[in-house]
């Protein structure tokens, strides 16, 4: 029961993401999380580094859409500057504003790899519709809203379960 908010992959950040790989798998689309995955929650623009990682996203052939429980203002002040489509009030971790990003990519749930940094909506959210769930680091918990700091307590609890039943083993990353 608790393997649905198992991601596939766990990584530091999305820089550590091989995308070569992934595309070599037969993954065609991506759907990331905002706040947290990619910037902090109180940053308002791409970072250069992170904007070189959304040209070689799309070098390699993916198709990119970010997904986010954030309002119009926010996404949309973030992502039309990188020419980059998106989900906002989305709703995660429910199955539609995935759904409909399938649907905006063209793609098939088999497809498609979501990346985000909360186990109760981005890794639950994908893992319910069969999609390739990774798992990042938050970059800043320090300006984070009462529903994920929320989530987060909840996150504890269960990868301490996690961890009793040997399914989540501590790395590295810290997570």
């Amino acid at each position: 029961m608790l393997e649905i908010f198992m991601p596939k992959l766990r990584v530091n950040s999305v820089f550590d993401i091989n995308l070569e790989e992934l595309y070599m798998k037969g993954y065609r689309g991506i759907i990331t999380d905002l706040d947290n995955t990619l910037v902090g929650a109180k940053d308002p623009l791409a970072t250069p580094e992170l904007a070189a990682w959304f040209e070689n996203v799309k070098r390699y052939g993916f198709k990119l859409i970010i997904v986010s429980n954030n309002n119009l203002d926010r996404v949309s002040a973030f992502a039309t500057p990188l020419d980059i489509e998106f989900v906002h009030k989305a709703k995660k971790p429910s199955n539609s504003p995935f759904r409909k990003a399938i649907k905006m990519m063209d793609l098939k749930p088999e497809e498609t790899v979501v990346i985000g940094d909360q186990m109760m909506t981005d890794v639950y959210g994908g893992n319910r519709l069969g999609l390739y769930t990774i798992l990042v680091l938050p970059i800043s918990i320090m300006d984070e809203g009462f529903g994920t700091r929320f989530n987060r307590r909840l996150e504890r609890v269960v990868k301490r379960r996690l961890k009793k039943v040997g399914l989540w083993i501590e790395e590295d990353s810290d997570q």
